[in-house]
């Protein structure tokens, strides 16, 4: 047997019994759905969505003015998609990292990550405020390099993050390794405080038993067909009912939004997941992990990993995956070509646990624009506002992003509305055929700097210029 077909024999066994679902989502907590909307309702705020867009936007509403009339509609069941399947990385990060939005928008920056920082304690105030069983923990997140050429980067990451003063630590390998022990770590950084821990679909779920205890009404298979304009009034139709409302909020983001002027900046990107077993008291030791960080690599195909509160490993990321047209179905949410790829990189990381088996494997979409974090923008004289485009940061961006939404709806100027960032869009995806060729090549090119000491070709250097970019 070659090396390759026993890396390969090897993961296949590991899959052999895992459960086609989402590990968050198969909990025996998990609530019942509330009853669709029926017949006609008038309200002060719509709020289109309940991911954690829609669910932050709704509570903050009601916490800015508790007389105010909310009423939030989900297609389908609280945090089903994207908010209930992540890997719960809660970043004070705004902007897809701070190297991403030094690119982007440098002056804006010190403010962006004061923000920042504001929103994730915001964030842990309300899971303490209301008791949200989540799992938090604040460990930190450990960015590692796998190969020489990362450590150079990682340095300059490490200083960035000094500048800006975060609680940083620049690990060599011994270091890393005392932390958490993989043959494949050459060094790393450990940020200690701008990353925690939770589950997130336990975190959907309590947001949205917030919203009640404030007052907001939830309305769960409550599908939107269409948003058009009565006068001053916004009206939303589902398949059963219709909501009148003075202001609407849009929290659908992979999904095609109901403002066509949106679509263009957004692509749907289906990320992967796989779930252990529960490591054993041996198996955790062998590894070691004692500070349990989440851990993120360096690569441009990155892979995400972290403990859960039983000690399963969440373990995902590397294949970001886009369909032709941008499709998106229940069908594409299992993919066993990734499964597989995932599997092999694991024990390529943790070759000391071998033998250990993954319960459960998942995809999701997520709604990634062209600068990687999200972008914001208003219709209908200031009636409809939307956040779109989080990129796989959205556990914690998207309390940013609903008190934006609540800002433009305001129709006042606030810090946040005066933000170059808040004030500017990415670049539009080009229209098909020629969006996914350019998905496509951008994916291959981004493997062959992987394996080509993170040297980006003409293509990925054509594509910085203009704005343009990829990510999962």
């Amino acid at each position: 047997m070659t090396p390759q077909s026993a890396r390969a024999s090897r993961a296949a066994a590991a899959l052999a019994d895992a459960e086609p679902t989402c590990w968050w989502l198969d909990d025996a907590d998990r609530p019942e759905a509330a009853p669709p909307l029926a017949g006609t309702r008038r309200c002060d705020l719509a709020v289109v969505g309940g991911g954690y867009s829609g669910l932050w936007t709704a509570l903050l509403a009601k916490q800015r003015d508790p007389a105010r009339d909310v009423v939030l509609l989900e297609g389908r069941t609280i945090g089903w998609a994207a908010s209930g399947r992540n890997g719960g990385f809660c970043s004070a990060s705004l902007t897809h990292g701070q190297a991403n939005g030094m690119d982007w928008y440098p002056r804006d920056m010190p403010r962006l990550e004061r923000l920042g920082r504001e929103n994730l304690a915001g964030i842990i105030a309300t899971i303490e405020e209301f008791g949200i069983d989540c799992k938090l923990e604040r460990t930190g997140e450990l960015l590692v390099a796998t190969e020489p050429y990362q450590l150079e980067d990682l340095e300059a990451e490490y200083l960035r993050e000094l500048d800006f003063s975060d609680n940083v630590e620049l690990l060599d390998q011994a270091g890393i390794r005392a932390q958490l022990d993989s043959p494949t770590y050459l060094g790393g950084v450990w940020n200690r405080d701008a990353t925690v821990m939770v589950d997130p679909a336990r975190l959907a779920w309590g947001l949205a038993a917030a919203c009640r205890s404030l007052g907001v009404e939830i309305q769960e298979h409550s599908h939107v067909t269409s948003l058009t304009a009565d006068g001053t009034t916004m009206v939303l139709q589902t398949d059963a009912g219709t909501v009148r409302a003075d202001r609407v909020a849009l929290g659908t983001n992979a999904f095609p939004s109901l403002l066509r002027r949106v679509r263009p900046y957004i692509i749907p990107v289906y990320d992967y997941v796989m779930a252990t077993e529960p490591l054993s008291p041996a198996q955790l030791e062998s590894i070691g992990w004692a500070n349990r960080q989440g851990v993120g690599d360096a690569g441009n195909q990155f892979h995400y990993y972290r403990l859960t509160d039983d000690n399963s490993i969440i373990w995902g990321g590397y294949d970001a995956i886009y369909h032709f047209a941008g499709r998106i179905d229940s069908s594409l949410t299992q993919r066993p070509a990734t499964f597989a790829r995932l599997a092999e990189h694991f024990f390529d990381t943790f070759p000391q646990l071998e033998g250990v088996r993954f319960t459960h494997t998942w995809g999701g979409v997520i709604d990634t624009c062209s600068r990687f974090f999200p972008f914001f923008g208003s219709a209908y004289g200031g009636r409809v506002a939307h956040a779109t485009g989080y990129t796989g940061l959205g556990v914690g961006a998207t309390r940013f992003g609903a008190q934006v939404m609540l800002d433009l709806l305001s129709g006042a100027e606030t810090e946040l509305t005066s933000l170059k960032t808040v004030r500017s869009k990415p670049m539009p995806f080009p229209p098909e055929p020629l969006r996914s060729a350019v998905v496509q090549l951008t994916r291959w090119s981004l493997a062959r700097a992987d394996a080509n000491q993170g040297r980006r070709n003409l293509w990925l250097k054509t594509l910085d210029r203009f704005g343009m970019g990829f990510d999962s």
